[in-house]
């Protein structure tokens, strides 16, 4: 019997924002090294929960565990070695635009660990290279990036420290179906070498199937069915059907006006 505790793990989590009720009673486990993908309309709650996980919302009740720590009861030095564990891939990647992508990529190892700058900027030009990008971006700005470059600079950033849990956020949202892909299997492969435990919340279908090992669907504000990839197809769940398919007609409504 495998007594390993998830690598993380909600149970209860309930986060609302006076009368709306974002997250009630989610519960999830993600066990070491596995990548699971939370899929779900927009405003349902996922970049909450994320939020609620990385410790920058609290949340009104239930129990948040990292490698069985209940993540409430820690704070200080406790706090800021949890806080190492984690790497973040942004929606919006969140490059700060007035640093080189080099720096950007090395931000973490300057700013909480304290590395020497020439290490860091080693290091960051390695990242660079595991998601295709040669030295001289790392010279670059910002603003001179196309889209898949920033999604790109972005992993790099998320992996720098090498992590043991990465957050994806909607990691290929804005980019085309072929760079979309190309940072799906970036993605595959960097947490791959990494032996990483990854947690991602996309509407991207695509995306999902290609990065995870098992999907889970929030709506209501409540997990209502997980499992592995494999089974999505058939899972019998209505809401889980309409989803996929993508049809207005089910018991999703969505709100229009006009």
């Amino acid at each position: 019997m495998n007594t390993t505790p998830p690598k993380i793990r909600l149970r209860g989590v309930c986060k609302a924002f006076g009368p709306k009720v974002v997250l009630d009673g989610v519960d999830l486990d993600v066990g070491v090294g596995e990548s699971v993908v939370v899929i779900g309309g927009s405003g349902t709650g996922k970049s909450v929960m994320i939020k609620c996980i990385l410790g920058i919302l609290e949340p009104d009740s239930g129990l948040i565990e990292i490698d069985g720590v209940d993540v409430g009861k820690i704070n200080g030095a406790d706090r800021d070695a949890l806080m190492g564990k984690f790497g973040m891939l942004f929606q919006g990647s969140a490059l700060f635009d007035s640093l080189p992508v080099w720096e950007n990529v090395a931000f973490g190892l300057i700013q909480a660990r304290g590395m020497e700058r020439q290490a860091a900027r080693a290091v960051a030009l390695q990242k660079l290279a595991a998601v295709g990008l040669g030295p001289e971006v790392g010279a670059l700005m910002p603003a001179e990036l196309s889209g898949g470059m920033t999604k790109r600079v972005g992993l790099a950033r998320a992996i720098a420290a090498e992590p043991e849990i990465i957050f994806f956020d909607e990691p290929t949202t804005g980019l085309d179906p072929i760079m979309g892909d190309v940072i799906n299997d970036l993605v595959v492969k960097c947490v791959r070498e990494l032996g990483a435990t990854t947690l991602s919340i996309t509407h991207d279908l695509v995306s999902a199937r290609k990065i995870a090992h098992r999907i889970a669907m929030l709506h209501d504000g409540k997990i209502i069915w997980q499992g592995p990839v494999a089974d999505i197809d058939e899972s019998g769940n209505p809401y889980v059907d309409q989803f996929i398919h993508g049809r207005a007609e089910g018991p999703i409504q969505m709100q229009v006006s006009g």
